[in-house]
């Protein structure tokens, strides 16, 4: 892969072109870090309001009619509805995994196959969720199964 970064000041703003011989999981991933860049999301807990970098966010779930945001070591509650976190989310890498849950493919390490069709995702800090098996083709064609 070659890179090339032009330095133009009469650029109202940041404009990226890439060519390629085809469209593969690179390029994709590539578009994906660049639309995620432009993105923030907003949670809150105990301890006040916070702006996330999407990236920071493992997976999204909606209990009881509210949204949770899962990182690492702290979950923050989103005033956004699923489908907006969704929509807001589109061309990065989260993925539908079920009606209420969203999960962001870049910390996924493993899947499995689970009871009914569904499938079992295994993300880097141990913690396992189900996709439906609704959703589950759409996730094995991301991985390209």
């Amino acid at each position: 892969m070659k890179l090339t970064v032009e330095e133009r000041p009469g650029l109202p703003d940041i404009e990226v072109d890439i060519r390629c011989p085809t469209v593969d999981r690179r390029v994709e991933a590539i578009v994906a870090a660049a639309n995620s860049a432009e993105h923030r999301l907003i949670g809150t807990d105990e301890h006040g309001t916070f702006i996330l970098d999407p990236a920071q966010v493992l997976y999204a779930e909606s209990v009881d009619g509210r949204t949770f945001l899962y990182g690492r070591d702290r979950v923050l509650e989103s005033p956004l509805r699923l489908y907006e976190l969704e929509a807001d989310l589109a061309g990065s890498e989260f993925i539908r995994a079920s009606k209420s849950l969203l999960v962001n493919f870049d910390h996924v390490r493993g899947l499995r196959p689970y009871l009914n069709a569904r499938l079992e995702l295994i993300l880097e800090n141990g913690e396992h969720v189900i996709a439906s098996r609704q959703y589950a083709p759409a996730i094995k064609r991301k991985i390209g199964l």
